[in-house]
């Protein structure tokens, strides 16, 4: 069946996807970049199944052993060049080489797992990072690239290449993807990974942020809606003091895809389609347990379907203290994003809210600069705002 789909269908569904995000993107006057990525990735998502894109694909696990020794190793020649010896390329080049290390430690549940990126023992501030992928897919080299570059250069160690300055680490959570689990697993490995955090004794909430892309941003919006009104089958998870912040970037936050306008406006030009969205659904949310919490206006897995969302995130300030949101203008999710946004700012006073909607953008840009290895404008933008947060 896989070996069918890959010789018959691909290569006009390809080029078909081209053609149609480039005319869109000259017509709309906008930066035509990233945009053949953009329609492969529409092609995987659009004719797939989890499993056929699963054995498409390496694990998350074998990603990040695959890459990050090779990241190490670019980082060290660069390093040893010395090419000015006093350039911030340089500096972050010798940062980088020794804080990339393969650490990994796995969670009780014996299935998901924290990939580190970063010295832990170390780190004074700490990300724990949800990735994308509709829950079915693994995470690819640009995640690790995109948090290499947004949050480990972020720190003031990496910017002046002395021990004894702060800097960040990431937790990368390698969690279990669809079918083998569906909603609320997801949720709770999530909220095992922060508790196994917070019991390091190094991590706490006040110098914590959480966040992911697409499906990660999903799940960190599940994360904080627990963390305002604990989901009843997921273990309770008390803070003395709001996390420090969470970023949301293309965040799935509705499958109610005829409610919102940027879904027919976009539904061209984005990597995400309605069609792949009615696929994944049933695999995300599994049977039973989520109709029957809409049904209640419970709004954990998709906060945006509910009738009054600014209700359900009403007190989330004693959660989180700011909320960053990214999602392009050429992307279907862009409305539910904004909605997001809107809705907790106004039922937070006490929360900063930041949300970004660049013209030139689809869906998860900022991954795209990630795997091709560039710092890009959406890559400039969450280091800045890391770096804002944690170093105002």
């Amino acid at each position: 069946m896989l070996a069918a789909i890959l010789t018959s269908p691909a290569p006009p569904q390809l080029l078909l996807n081209l053609l149609r995000c480039y005319t869109l993107a000259t017509l709309r006057g906008i930066s035509l970049r990233h945009y053949a990525q953009c329609a492969f990735y529409r092609f995987a998502l659009h004719s797939l199944t989890p499993r056929q894109l699963q054995f498409m694909s390496a694990p998350t696990l074998a990603v990040y052993n695959s890459w990050l020794p090779r990241r190490q190793s670019r980082a060290a020649a660069l390093a040893g060049n010395k090419r000015s010896g006093n350039t911030q390329d340089d500096k972050h080049a010798a940062f980088l080489a020794s804080r990339l290390t393969l650490d990994t430690e796995t969670l009780p549940d014996g299935r998901s797992t924290i990939l580190w990126m970063g010295n832990r023992h170390k780190a004074t501030k700490f990300v724990l990072f949800f990735h994308g992928g509709g829950y079915i897919a693994p995470a690819i080299p640009g995640h690790f690239e995109w948090c290499t570059r947004a949050y480990l250069l972020a720190s003031p160690a990496a910017a002046t290449g002395k021990d004894g300055e702060e800097e960040i680490a990431v937790a990368f959570l390698q969690y279990t993807l669809c079918p083998d689990t569906h909603y609320p697993g997801h949720l709770r490995q999530a909220v095992d990974a922060m508790a196994h955090l917070f019991a390091s004794g190094r991590v706490t909430p006040r110098n914590l942020v959480i966040g992911g892309d697409s499906a990660g941003g999903n799940l960190t919006v599940q994360v904080l809606g627990h963390l305002l009104r604990p989901h009843p089958t997921v273990r309770e998870l008390a803070l003395e003091e709001p996390l420090a912040g969470a970023f949301l970037v293309s965040p799935l936050l509705s499958v109610r895809t005829e409610c919102w306008a940027s879904v027919a406006r976009n539904e061209g030009i984005d990597m995400i389609s309605t069609r792949s969205m009615r696929m994944m659904t049933p695999w995300i949310l599994g049977p039973t347990e989520f109709r029957a919490e809409m049904a209640e206006q419970k709004g954990w897995a998709m906060p945006m379907d509910l009738e009054d969302p600014e209700s359900w995130f009403r007190g989330l300030e004693r959660v989180v203290k700011e909320v960053y949101v990214t999602a392009g203008e050429q992307e279907i999710f862009r409305d539910e994003s904004v909605g997001f946004a809107d809705a907790v700012r106004k039922g937070n006073p006490g929360i900063t809210v930041q949300l970004e909607v660049p013209k030139d953008e689809a869906h998860d840009w900022i991954l795209m600069e990630g795997d091709k290895g560039v710092d890009g404008d959406a890559t400039k933008r969450m280091r800045a705002w890391v770096q804002g947060l944690f170093w105002p």
